[in-house]
């Protein structure tokens, strides 16, 4: 079985050139709807992926910027210069909710939120 984490965003194009330029994901996929407005499309970060979509009422979705809050959020893992990807993300403005830190299980991570509200986790840890 493979997890893909699916997040909403109001402006698709917005969001995938700042994931780009803040984490270093890559587009992998891009699909627009009869207007040109994108309406899916995913991402690759080494071996991972997510999926990004407009939330749309019929299912209920609301965006973390909507809300005001999050009661989820992605951990990805960073195997080789975590200090110089936490530089990255606080540089292209990512809101930092937990600097960069050595945990006592062996990890060095840290914690920000995108410009739209979602939590985002990288990290040295890699469970088995």
């Amino acid at each position: 079985m493979n997890v893909i984490p699916f997040l909403g965003y109001e402006d698709l194009r917005a969001a995938l050139d700042w994931l780009a330029k803040a984490f270093g994901f890559e587009e992998s996929a891009v699909h627009e709807g009869e207007n040109g407005q994108i309406v899916h499309a995913e991402m690759r970060f080494g071996d991972g992926m997510i999926m990004l979509g407009q939330p749309g009422r019929s299912f209920g979705m609301k965006t973390a910027k909507e809300l005001g809050a999050v009661n989820q959020g992605v951990y990805s893992i960073v195997d080789d210069g975590i200090d110089a990807h936490y530089e990255r993300s606080v540089a292209a403005g990512a809101e930092v909710v937990m600097e960069l830190h050595d945990t006592n299980y062996g990890s060095r991570e840290y914690m920000v939120r995108d410009p739209e509200g979602n939590l985002w986790s990288f990290g040295t840890y890699r469970p088995e």
